[in-house]
C-alpha cells in the first residue's frame, strides 16, 4: 500500500480487539480500537481516512445499528462486519444495509487482510474522488493540471462535471496538445465510475490485426484481457479514434449495439484529426459517429485562453526552476505580450516546452522569449505572432495580474513585502487582488 490507511476496530471483547489490531498492524495498516459503537461514533466522521471493522453482537448499540448510523454519516464508508458462527442471516442483512463484506468467526487472518486491502483501496478512490469534486466546486484547478480561469476553461470544467455524471458515450475533440486525454481522465474521476476500471487504448499504436485483438479479443494465454472486457463497468478511452479502419469501426458499432446502454462500459473517444478542413465526422461512419458523439466536449486551444497563458507559463517555469535548481525567468511586459499574442499551434504541450527552455536560458543568462516562439529555423519572430488583434487593456490587465501573482508567490503572501516591491498602497493592492481573484491564503 502506498500509504497506510486507518482501520477502526470496534469490538466489546478486549482480546478480540487487540488480536485483530495486532494482525492488521503487521499487515501495514494504521489501526485504532474502540470498545463500543457509541465510542466509535464520536470519532468517525464523514471523511474518515480509512475503513471500519466491527463485531455485530455487542451490548448497547450493536453492530447493525452502528452500520446504519455510519452509513447515514458517510454512505461510502466501507464497513466489514464480524459475525458469530451461524449468524449468516444477520450477515446477509448487513450486506443489504450496505456492509462492504463480512467475516464469520473463527476467521482466517489472511482473509481479513485481503478484505481490508480491498476496502481501503475502494476508500482511497472514494476520498480522492470526493477531494476532486470539492476542488472543482471551489473553482480551483482540475486535478492540479487543468489550470485557468478564462471563460472557456470555466465552461470546460462545467462540461466535465455535467458529463461526468451522465452515462452516455462521449467524444472529445480539440487541437493537438490541448489536454484531451487529461479531460478523459477527469470525466472518469468525477463520475460514478471513479472506483471502476479506466482503460486507455491508442488506436494509432497498432496495425489493424493487433488492434482488433487488443480491442475485441480473443486474448491468448498470458495476454491482457481485450480492452472492452477489461473496462467492463468502467471507462474505455479510445485515443485517435479517427485511425480506426472502416472494418474495425463496424465491429465497434456492433459491440456498442450489443451492449445496449453505456451502463456496462462507457466509451470516451478522443479525436486527434489534424487534416486541414476535415473533422472527425468526415472520416468516421456516420452511425458510429453519432453513437459516440451523443455527448461531446471540445477542448479550447491555448490561444483562446487569454491570461491563462501567463498563469500556465509561470506555474510551469516555477516547476522547471525547482527541477533544475535555478531561478525562474521574470517576464517583461513585452515578453508577456509576446506570449499572449503567439498562435500556439502546439497548445499547452508547446507552452510547456517553451517554459522549460526559458528556464534553461535564464540559467545561462542568455536568450529571449521571442527566440523561443519562432516557428522554424530562419523565420522571423514576428511571423510566429498571431494576427488576431487584442485590445491594449487586455494585455495590460494580464501582465498586471501576472506581476502581482508572481510577487505574492515570491514573498509567500506577505502583503507588506508586495506593497513595498510594487510601490502600491494597501487599498490599491487589495482592489487589484479582488479584481483578479487572487487570494492571499493561496500563497501562505
Amino acid at each position: 500500500m502506498s500509504k497506510a490507511m486507518k482501520v477502526a476496530i470496534v469490538d466489546d471483547e478486549r482480546d478480540m480487539r487487540q488480536s485483530v489490531s495486532q494482525w492488521l498492524s503487521l499487515s501495514g495498516f494504521d489501526t485504532e480500537t474502540y470498545a463500543s459503537a457509541e465510542e466509535a461514533l464520536k470519532a468517525l466522521g464523514p471523511d474518515y481516512p480509512g475503513i471500519v471493522v466491527s463485531d455485530i453482537k455487542m451490548p448497547g448499540m450493536d453492530g447493525m445499528q452502528l452500520l446504519k448510523r455510519l452509513k447515514s454519516v458517510d454512505s461510502t464508508l466501507p464497513v466489514i462486519m464480524i459475525t458469530g458462527h451461524g449468524d449468516v442471516p444477520m450477515a446477509v442483512e448487513a450486506m443489504r444495509v450496505g456492509a462492504f463484506d463480512f467475516l464469520e468467526k473463527p476467521f482466517n487472518p489472511d482473509r481479513m487482510t485481503e478484505l481490508a486491502k480491498k476496502a481501503t483501496q475502494a476508500r482511497r478512490l472514494q476520498l480522492d474522488n470526493r477531494a476532486l469534486r470539492k476542488e472543482l466546486s471551489d473553482g480551483s484547478a482540475l486535478m492540479s493540471k487543468l489550470i485557468g480561469t478564462s471563460p472557456v476553461m470555466e465552461r470546460l470544467k462545467e462540461d466535465i462535471l455535467d458529463l461526468g455524471q451522465a452515462d452516455g458515450h462521449v467524444l472529445i475533440e480539440g487541437e493537438t496538445g490541448t489536454g484531451k486525454t487529461l479531460v478523459a481522465h477527469a470525466l472518469h474521476a468525477v463520475g460514478s465510475r471513479a472506483a471502476k476500471k479506466f482503460v486507455l487504448l491508442s488506436c494509432a499504436a497498432y496495425d489493424d490485426e493487433r488492434l482488433a485483438l487488443r480491442l475485441f479479443g480473443p486474448a491468448g494465454e498470458g495476454d491482457p484481457l481485450p480492452a472492452l472486457e477489461e473496462a467492463r463497468g468502467g471507462t474505455l478511452v479510445l485515443e485517435d479514434i479517427e485511425s480506426l479502419s472502416q472494418g474495425l469501426q463496424a465491429r465497434l458499432l456492433t459491440a456498442i449495439n450489443e451492449q445496449g446502454t453505456p451502463s456496462e462500459t462507457r466509451i470516451v473517444a478522443i479525436c486527434n484529426l489534424q487534416d486541414e478542413g476535415k473533422t472527425c465526422q468526415d472520416v468516421m461512419r456516420q452511425d458510429l459517429y453519432y453513437r459516440l458523439a451523443a455527448l461531446k466536449i471540445v477542448v479550447p486551444p491555448l490561444r483562446q485562453r487569454g491570461e491563462d497563458i501567463l498563469t500556465l507559463f509561470t506555474r510551469l517555469s516555477d516547476q522547471y526552476a525547482d527541477e533544475y535548481g535555478c531561478d525562474a525567468p521574470e517576464l517583461s511586459a513585452q515578453e508577456a505580450a509576446q506570449l499572449l499574442q503567439a498562435p500556439w499551434p502546439g497548445n499547452v504541450r508547446q507552452l510547456n516546452n517553451v517554459a522549460e527552455r526559458a528556464v534553461l536560458q535564464n540559467r545561462r543568462g542568455s536568450g529571449s522569449i521571442a527566440s523561443l516562439l519562432m516557428t522554424g529555423e530562419g523565420e522571423q519572430t514576428e511571423q510566429a505572432m498571431t494576427t488576431e488583434g487584442k485590445p491594449l487593456k487586455e494585455f495590460v490587465e494580464a501582465f498586471e495580474r501576472m506581476l502581482i501573482d508572481n510577487t505574492m508567490r515570491r514573498h509567500k503572501g506577505s502583503i507588506v513585502a508586495v506593497m513595498d516591491e510594487l510601490c502600491l498602497p494597501r487599498r490599491t493592492l487589495n482592489e487589484k487582488m479582488a479584481k483578479y481573484a487572487l487570494q492571499r491564503s493561496d500563497y501562505l
